[in-house]
């Protein structure tokens, strides 16, 4: 009442004093005013009324795919978002049955590029569903990142400003962040993280992304202690050879001389040159141009029986490229039932392990595959060790050995670099250190407070690394039964993990969709990659340290440059789950293992010289270039690694 008294005052004084046209002025806001309280109660009355949801996401749909052709790939990029928002405000307030007619209306529209987020929120039926599935509260808890050109981002507005589309705009408010960018759009394949779910800090990964990574190899590693061996022994050699070729030409004639002279510098060049006829140095270029690094962790020493291994190894490591690809040796599970649930291979091959569902773990010596039983007794003094039991029966013993202790299925197994160590995660909570030389367990960590998904050895043994269903990796060492750091950040489960070759980081890979690499001194998150659009199951370290790889549920593999954060090579790599990942000895050709039942090898070295060419050109990628796929008979690929020899190891259970 009060203020209507003032307002009719006012008026009254403008009339008066003659000031007509502030007057009308007035009576025109005043009328304004009165309309938008009206609409304003009007839109206000169906609060609780579900179709604002539908009307409101369909008009905005309508008018994305009514844009212009130019910016309608831009502005497409919101309706994800808004779609997956609706239909949650819908479940929340309980209008269930709204909320699966919304879905199912409009679930075509995002299946080709989100069908895994939508299958697991297919069945979200009541806010309590909401409350406990992990996706859920990580969508409702963090923003989506999407970007934009200017133009689009003024478009979007206008429309939202004309509309009056409340609940879109509230939405859009809440929910999106908009990286807006000068110029032109971007084209459809430029960008693969133009639409990504980043936690509410808008620039979180760009200022992870600017700190330093140092990505080259150790110094006076064993490999390159090796390598020099075999270097100056190679040329002793050469030198030793030329010295007897001389004094064999000297005592030919002339012509023989000519002709002896000839065939020893061509015997010369066959061992210089590799099968393509290229010269076995330049292949290994991509490792040794790489930059030298000091260890953070303190390094176990190498035995001198190591070193000798190794050495023999490099002298008979074959060369690969795009023309010379691996020897694949493929290792298959029959008769599992559905009961394997991971498999590793030994570094030699020698040894092949697998984890079941029944908590067992199985070792089976190749050497011994195919040899006619032995009695029990011939297992020796260790068969009953404590924490373990070999496999025996009245017919004999079978033909691999069978460690018992985990209390629940067992999700990852990995062997130390040299064979000597297991270790085992699984659903437990704990992870197991076993003796492949004693037949027994030695340890269980225990540190993590739900199932461990994956374990990895580093590349020198001794540390090790773990990934859980608490969000979190762990750093741990053999001789401590407690974690030395712990790495939080994710926004959901850490599926994989992946030593960088020199010790100094860790990456892990996410049901969040995204990769993270650690410092592993101080357990801080140095890069954040972000691209995927499903959660990300293996990882691999290129040899020189540089790249990563990274595959993921719908069968996509990235590569990304370390240095910058920046993703060189997405591509579509398999129809199904990507379980491994593996790069060659020298860097040349990448393989990958999946669920669809193939192995395919992949040429690095061509699309990286390629990107050093390009390193001016901010934003270039370039593809992959598939070499060969390998598909199995019916057998999905579970692991792959290459030997220090370059063969190729795969495992895997038939599946029929």
């Amino acid at each position: 009442m009060e203020d209507e008294e003032m307002e009719r005052k006012v008026q009254q004084y403008l009339h008066r004093k003659g000031f007509r046209l502030t007057e009308l002025a007035l009576q025109e806001e005043r009328n304004r005013l009165s309309t938008t309280s009206l609409s304003d109660v009007s839109l206000s009355r169906p609060d609780n009324d579900p179709a604002r949801y539908y009307d409101g996401y369909n008009k905005l749909r309508t008018w994305a795919y009514n844009s212009l052709d130019q910016y309608k790939h831009e502005l497409l990029r919101v309706l994800y978002p808004a779609f997956i928002h609706c239909f949650m405000d819908l479940v929340s307030e309980g209008h269930t049955l709204e909320a699966r007619q919304f879905f199912l209306k409009f679930r075509e529209d995002h299946e080709l590029m989100h069908s895994r987020d939508l299958q697991k929120l297919e069945g979200t039926l009541s806010p309590l569903h909401l409350e406990e599935m992990d996706l859920a509260r990580s969508l409702r808890q963090n923003k989506f990142r999407i970007k934009l050109c200017e133009y689009s981002y003024e478009l979007l507005l206008q429309y939202l400003q004309k509309t009056q589309a409340l609940v879109m705009l509230g939405i859009i408010n809440e929910r999106i962040i908009f990286e807006v960018s000068a110029g032109q759009p971007s084209l459809i394949s430029d960008d693969a993280d133009v639409v990504a779910l980043v936690g509410t800090s808008k620039d979180l990964a760009k200022q992870i992304n600017q700190k330093e990574v140092h990505w080259g190899l150790l110094e006076d590693s064993v490999e390159e202690r090796m390598e020099k061996a075999l270097s100056d022994s190679d040329r002793a050699e050469a030198e030793s050879k030329d010295a007897d070729a001389e004094d064999n030409n000297k005592k030919k004639s002339s012509e023989g001389g000519k002709q002896g002279g000839s065939l020893n510098k061509k015997l010369k060049k066959d061992k210089l040159v590799g099968p393509t006829g290229k010269n076995t140095k330049s292949e290994t270029s991509m490792v040794s141009a790489a930059p030298r690094v000091k260890p953070e962790l303190t390094l176990p020493a190498t035995p001198v029986e190591v070193e000798q291994s190794i050495l023999e190894d490099l002298r008979n490591r074959a060369q690969l490229n795009n023309l010379a690809l691996p020897s694949v040796s493929f290792y298959t599970f029959l008769n599992t039932h559905n009961g394997l649930n991971c498999s590793s291979i030994s570094n030699d091959g020698s040894l092949v392990v697998g984890g079941f569902s029944d908590s067992s773990v199985k070792v089976w010596d190749m050497a011994k595959i195919g040899q006619p039983a032995k009695t029990p007794s011939s297992q020796g003094e260790n068969g009953s060790s404590q924490g373990e039991h070999l496999s025996s029966t009245s017919e004999g013993k079978k033909p691999y050995t069978l460690f018992q202790g985990h209390s629940g299925p067992v999700y990852s197994a990995a062997f130390s670099p040299f064979g000597d160590f297991l270790l085992s995660s699984s659903s437990d909570s704990t992870i197991r250190l076993w003796s492949t030389k004693l037949n027994a367990n030695l340890v269980c960590y225990k540190g993590h407070n739900y199932p461990v998904w994956d374990v990895q050895f580093s590349p020198v043994g001794h540390y090790f690394a773990s990934a859980s269903h608490d969000r979190t990796a762990r750093i741990w060492s053999m001789d401590k039964i407690q974690p030395l750091r712990i790495m939080a950040g994710h926004l959901a489960d850490v599926d994989c993990v992946q030593w960088h070759v020199n010790c100094n980081y860790i990456a892990t890979g996410s049901s969040d969709k995204t990769v993270r690499l650690w410092d592993v001194q101080t357990g801080e998150c140095i890069r954040m990659f972000i691209g995927h659009r499903s959660m990300v199951l293996s990882l691999a370290m290129s040899p020189d340290g540089r790249y990563m790889a990274s595959g993921d549920e719908d069968g996509t593999i990235m590569m990304w440059d370390l240095s910058t954060g920046r993703c060189v090579s997405p591509l579509a790599g398999h129809n199904s789950c990507v379980w491994s990942l593996a790069f060659s000895c020298e860097g040349a050709l990448l393989a990958s293992g999946s669920a669809d039942c193939t192995v395919k090898l992949w040429d690095v070295a061509s699309s990286t010289k390629a990107l050093k060419m390009d390193d001016t050109k901010a934003g270039s990628t370039n593809r992959l270039r598939l070499l060969k796929a390998l598909p199995t008979k019916s057998t999905p690929v579970y692991n792959l690694r290459f030997s220090r020899r370059n063969l190729l190891f795969a495992s895997g259970a038939l599946s029929l």
